[in-house]
């Protein structure tokens, strides 16, 4: 990777400006990074919303205001704005960039899953990992995402996430070659759309479907019996390296995932090798809300026998970025790892891409 002399990274910075800290939405994104905020000892001032989520909203007892009220408060160059929301909606991404040319604004990487903070210790922490893994890229745009996601998550700065993105059509047709695939299977299904933009550009035939969470599972089932053109295959399990019975947050969202929430149940797991059993398959998609490691130690003997097309999600947790892509370069050193990354704010839907 190119030598970049970084001296501070987000967290440092803020802690260290006199400027006027705001975050830029609520919920979930907005507590992490608070939460953060009062482990480096950083004082958010203030909070706002998009005109039409100001209805009268409190978050942390500060009135949530108007971006026009916030700027009138403090001033435009007095403020650093804390995006706390992530988003791929292009009228939502050009808002942003309109505020962040008005006035200082970041995007806090935070963790989706687990309590690694992606800041400079822990990337000199991992530098071998990094480095290892991007002399395994197998060509030179997933070796520029590589470093983009490591940029933005070191500076918070969305400038990083604006170049070397691609579409969903450019992976499946281009890179993953998905006319020659009849049969996958999906792990983290959700509700089937996964498997519907697929056979957009795939000759299915097959596609094996794997839901842990029961209200996502029911849609799924539903889609499955009406899927006319393949069969579909659902199966209610969370997919593992071995058979267990685990504790599952039942959000009956896209986020649904193994771990203990006030929402947790019991799920039943299962190894990807079990699922697929003797099928032939083609290609396997790893997007189960930061269990991928797990689900690729679970599939060892179907990628040893029939060496699929992997897509795994590389976002969820911050070592991730190097940890998975060791993992399946350990379990078959035969695959040639790309890097590909939906265009997007913050650095989520990053992808690895094994054949």
């Amino acid at each position: 990777m190119k030598n970049r002399d970084i001296k501070k990274d987000l967290w440092e910075y803020l802690k260290q400006t006199e400027k006027t800290i705001v975050l830029y939405g609520m919920g979930n994104g907005a507590d992490k990074i608070m939460a953060v905020c009062e482990q480096y000892g950083i004082t958010v001032q203030g909070v706002f919303a998009s005109d039409g989520f100001v209805r009268g909203h409190v978050y942390k007892g500060m009135r949530v205001k108007t971006y026009q009220e916030i700027c009138e408060e403090y001033g435009k160059d007095n403020l650093i704005v804390l995006l706390s929301f992530g988003t791929s909606r292009e009228d939502v991404l050009e808002n942003i960039l309109r505020i962040a040319s008005e006035c200082e604004l970041y995007a806090p990487d935070v963790p989706v899953f687990g309590n690694t903070l992606s800041s400079l210790p822990f990337f000199r922490a991992h530098a071998e990992e990094l480095q290892e893994v991007y002399e395994l890229l197998a060509d030179e745009q997933s070796k520029r995402v590589f470093e983009d996601v490591i940029m933005f998550r070191i500076t918070g700065n969305i400038s990083h996430l604006l170049g070397h993105t691609s579409t969903h059509e450019e992976v499946c047709r281009d890179l993953l070659n998905a006319k020659e695939i009849r049969c996958l299977c999906d792990l983290g299904a959700y509700n089937g759309d996964t498997v519907r933009e697929m056979a957009e550009y795939a000759e299915l035939r097959t596609a094996i479907a794997v839901e842990p969470d029961r209200r996502n599972y029911k849609k799924l089932s539903a889609y499955a019996e009406t899927e006319a053109r393949f069969s579909v295959l659902p199966i209610e399990a969370a997919a593992w390296s071995e058979q267990a019975t685990l504790s599952f947050d039942a959000s009956g969202n896209r986020n649904a995932n193994v771990g203990n929430t006030h929402t947790s149940m019991t799920v039943k797991a299962v190894t990807p090798d079990e699922i697929i059993g003797e099928r032939a398959v083609d290609y396997i998609k790893y997007d189960v809300e930061g269990a991928e490691a797990e689900a690729l130690k679970g599939s060892k003997r179907v990628i040893d026998a029939q060496h699929p097309k992997l897509l795994v999600s590389l976002y969820h947790r911050s070592e991730d970025l190097y940890a998975l892509p060791l993992l399946v370069h350990a379990l078959d050193p035969s695959y040639r790892l790309y890097l590909r990354r939906y265009r997007g704010i913050p650095a989520w839907d990053i992808h690895l891409i094994c054949l």
